[in-house]
């Protein structure tokens, strides 16, 4: 699995971003968290499919960002305002509500988290929670996958990084203040449910990697940002499926899914007028993307930048 857990944390596991935003933990003396940027200019991808009468926007998004970047504009701020719908992955739900669906599905029943670990792996994982002075017990109602994320998850608090910086609030914000529609393409239960189904192996070895790879998670959130920002889906798709060596991680959290909405797009095409759709980015990029999946039905997203 390897990088797979650092990218995913970003681009897949949107809807426990609430739950491990909510843990506190304070960077170790050689990682502090970053200042804010002073303001940048992005130009992330934006991609399209289109018949004679219906227009479906393919964006993809990080789901934390610093503040003081400059991304909704030019050709992505054209295509929302001239979108009558924006489609996130799951639609917005407050963050209590969202906290509360995550403790109902990620919590252990009869079992503490580190006595499902190796000794090896909870020797160490115990030493990343020591330096991050958050107590030893603090995660062991968890199930490893949700214990793992969390993990993957708070180097971009420790960055300053935050999900009301991210792709999908400022989206949000802005279709609303323009009387837009607002939908989803999945729900918050199946979102969890997809890591909950997996195996206790996977689980467990996701949790270990996101532990020994955890102070590299800084320089990767950076890399990942540039790609996102430079419009650059073939680096990111690098990134993402680099040492991707769990099959059954990718087909549940990104192949399956982007068979899914691809499908959900050509069926929307039988039906006029224009929608925004914004995604993690790591499914529109790297093999088997969303557009790999349009391709295999015949239809063809066109980059508009």
């Amino acid at each position: 699995m390897k990088r797979a857990y650092r990218t995913f944390a970003a681009t897949v596991a949107l809807a426990v971003f609430a739950f491990a935003g909510a843990v506190h933990a304070e960077a170790p003396a050689a990682k502090p968290a970053a200042e804010a940027p002073a303001p940048r200019q992005l130009k992330p991808a934006l991609w399209k499919v289109a018949d004679a009468d219906t227009t479906i926007y393919l964006f993809g998004t990080i789901h934390a960002l610093p503040k003081g970047l400059v991304w909704l504009d030019g050709p992505v701020g054209q295509a929302l305002d001239g979108s009558a719908e924006l489609i996130t992955e799951i639609p917005e739900v407050p963050a209590a509500e969202q906290q509360k669906t995550v403790m109902a599905v990620g919590l252990l029943k009869g079992e503490t988290l580190r006595s499902l670990m190796p000794d090896a792996d909870r020797v160490a994982y115990e030493a990343l929670l020591a330096k991050l002075k958050i107590p030893a017990e603090a995660f062991d109602p968890l199930e490893p996958w949700l214990a793992g994320i969390t993990l993957g998850v708070m180097p971009y608090a420790m960055a300053g990084y935050g999900a009301d910086s991210g792709v999908e609030a400022v989206l949000r914000k802005a279709a609303l203040a323009k009387g837009k529609k607002l939908g989803a393409l999945e729900t918050v239960e199946y979102q969890l449910g997809l890591f909950d189904q997996l195996p206790r192996e996977a689980q467990l070895k996701f949790l270990g990697e996101a532990v020994r790879d955890f102070d590299k998670s800084f320089a990767i959130i950076g890399t990942m940002t540039d790609e996102w920002g430079s419009g650059d889906p073939e680096g990111l798709g690098k990134l993402i499926n680099e040492n991707m060596d769990d099959p059954e991680l990718a087909e549940t959290l990104l192949y399956q899914r982007n068979r899914n909405w691809a499908s959900w797009i050509a069926r929307r095409l039988d039906q006029p007028g224009t929608v925004f759709i914004a995604v993690g980015a790591g499914h529109l990029a790297g093999v088997q993307s969303v557009q790999d999946m349009l391709k295999a039905q015949g239809l063809t997203a066109t980059r508009v930048q």
